[in-house]
């Protein structure tokens, strides 16, 4: 019984970590699979009673290396913000549209200076909470995502972050040319 339960285990990290790798994130259409079945909503967890906009910063992460900050953030937690050229009125209307595309996110709350998106993963239902500040008088985004529940997110949440900053960096060549 113990192999089997083993063997179950294993191929079930294996398929989580073929879904999470950048590769199949890239070329993965927009449309969203389902969840396996039973397991819709048991790893959902609840939102942090901590997200949002503290003294100009978001929450820093837990111990925990599902997590990932742009602001005094330690070397394992650290990520850049996203940078911008332009108003942030413009930056912000991109980077909503940018969330709009990105599989199984949805935008749960949004003001001038702030978005919170929830990504549910693939197979499993897993939440995310991703964070968006655009400080008045500055050029950038600083970033937040992590992990409601679990040790390790296999390094999703920066991957998101990469990807949507790599979206955002396209799109403002394609509005430069």
């Amino acid at each position: 019984m113990r192999t089997v339960i083993s063997t179950f285990l294993t191929i079930v990290l294996a398929v989580v970590v073929a879904f999470a790798s950048p590769v199949y994130t890239l070329a993965a259409s927009a449309e969203t699979l389902a969840v396996l079945p039973g397991l819709k909503g048991a790893f959902t967890g609840e939102r942090p009673d901590n997200l949002g906009v503290v003294d100009g910063h978001l929450a820093g992460c837990p111990a925990s290396p599902n997590c990932v900050v742009s602001q005094g953030a330690d070397k394992e937690h650290a990520i850049a913000p996203i940078t911008y050229a332009g108003d942030r009125t413009t930056a912000r209307n991109q980077l909503i549209d940018i969330i709009g595309v990105v599989p199984r996110t949805k935008i749960v709350l949004q003001s001038d200076d702030y978005i919170l998106a929830e990504s549910e993963s693939r197979l499993m239902g897993f939440v995310d909470d991703t964070e968006f500040y655009l400080p008045e008088g500055e050029n950038v985004i600083q970033v937040r995502a992590a992990a409601r529940m679990g040790e390790s997110d296999l390094g999703v949440n920066r991957r998101r972050i990469e990807q949507v900053r790599l979206a955002f960096a396209d799109l403002a060549q394609r509005v430069a040319e």
